[in-house]
């Protein structure tokens, strides 16, 4: 049985790592757990899994959470109450605790980047969610990395389908070890992308778009600024420079690829010109679940892809009008340094702002770009 700490639980990685702990509970156990505001649904956490640890990101909803567990019927409290803690210290105590085997990083944007590195600092292997690890701070995370031997598992979906077809490859030996090391045999990645919301419409709408037509994916249930994301492409502009440090390959060998059913999840194309892809129904839990069980793979219920069923399969490039962040990305990664920082802090801040109703869509490309031009001066 692997045990494992789960950081941000009450997110859309977390719910589904404790989905998947629930259908296999002879293959994983859950012992920590962190979360923001959501008080309600990690008490329902708490009774499910039984952590041993409970980390909320605001330290004064501590005394709430105590209280309403304790207040709890006898036959639905804990067999023994978690320890809870708060604030970043506390964060960090659940993404190191002693019995974890393995960290999943589900934790959305730079909040996420110091309990990430307090898992590798105490040697735990991670199944990495969070891309601010990577494209922030990667010049601090690979070195540390290489200092704990602390091994390192894409659960995003399209790094998830590289790192699944480089197995069997020179590469797989030390595929968990190798972090920001060239990728022997590796040519080209393709990363498939939906194309996010705004994806049938001309460049020339996009003035009028809403936050209501922003964070209404296609083919996708997330979060409001992971579509936000996925609808300026900016998602894959962070993707390309996460797959740069996590299998050591040029920027001009990475390419971004419109695949609007999004059942292809990656592919990767070998120096002999065979092109390998991952591909299966749009649903996070199975590139969760093969972090979970990596080198295995267990037996699911799940629905099985039937390519009769999906009918076709279309590719195009992005449409560089349409997606400017996307070239602001590529941008960023070829700088270096802590330019991918800068790019992914502005990201966040436009992105926040148009959510907030205070710049237009076509305002992040433009708020992105003045703060890399600020950066270069």
């Amino acid at each position: 049985m692997k045990a494992i700490s789960v950081l941000g639980s009450t997110g859309s990685i977390g719910t589904q790592t404790l989905q998947i702990a629930e259908e296999f509970p002879e293959q994983f156990k859950v012992v920590a757990l962190t979360a923001g505001k959501n008080i309600a649904l990690v008490i329902e956490q708490i009774k499910r899994h039984q952590p041993e640890v409970v980390a909320l990101s605001n330290t004064s909803l501590l005394p709430e959470l105590e209280q309403r567990l304790k207040a709890l019927p006898k036959e639905q409290q804990p067999n023994k109450f978690p320890k809870l803690v708060g604030g970043p210290d506390g964060l960090n105590v659940a993404a190191s605790w002693e019995s974890a085997d393995l960290v999943v990083t589900g934790i959305v944007g730079c909040a996420g980047l110091l309990p990430t590195l307090a898992a590798i600092r105490s040697g735990k292997d991670l199944a990495l969610a969070n891309k601010e690890t990577l494209i922030a701070a990667a010049p601090v995370v690979l070195p540390e990395l290489k200092k704990s031997g602390s091994r390192l598992l894409p659960a995003d979906s399209e790094h998830s389908a590289i790192f699944q077809c480089l197995q069997g490859t020179p590469w797989a030996e030390n595929a968990r070890l190798s972090t920001g090391i060239p990728t022997p045999g590796l040519r080209r990645i393709q990363l498939t992308a939906s194309g996010g919301a705004f994806r049938d419409w001309p460049a020339k709408d996009l003035a009028k778009a809403t936050v209501a037509d922003a964070t209404s994916h296609p083919n996708w249930s997330m979060g409001r600024k992971i579509t936000v994301d996925s609808a300026t492409l900016m998602n894959k502009g962070l993707e390309v420079i996460e797959a740069h440090y996590l299998f050591g390959i040029d920027y001009n060998e990475i390419e971004i690829v419109i695949h609007p059913q999004s059942i292809i999840h990656s592919m990767i194309e070998l120096a002999d010109s065979s092109v390998l892809a991952q591909l299966g129904w749009p649903d996070m839990k199975l590139p969760i679940l093969y972090c979970l069980s990596w080198p295995n793979r267990l037996e699911t219920p799940w629905r099985r892809l039937s390519l009769t069923e999906v009918g076709e399969l279309s590719f195009r490039s992005p449409d560089n009008e349409k997606y400017p962040c996307m070239e602001l990305a590529y941008a960023a990664g070829g700088i270096g340094g802590t330019m991918p920082a800068v790019l992914n802090a502005a990201n966040e801040e436009a992105v926040a702002q148009f959510l907030n109703e205070k710049i237009s869509f076509l305002d992040i490309p433009k708020a992105i770009e003045a703060a890399q031009r600020n950066e270069n001066l």
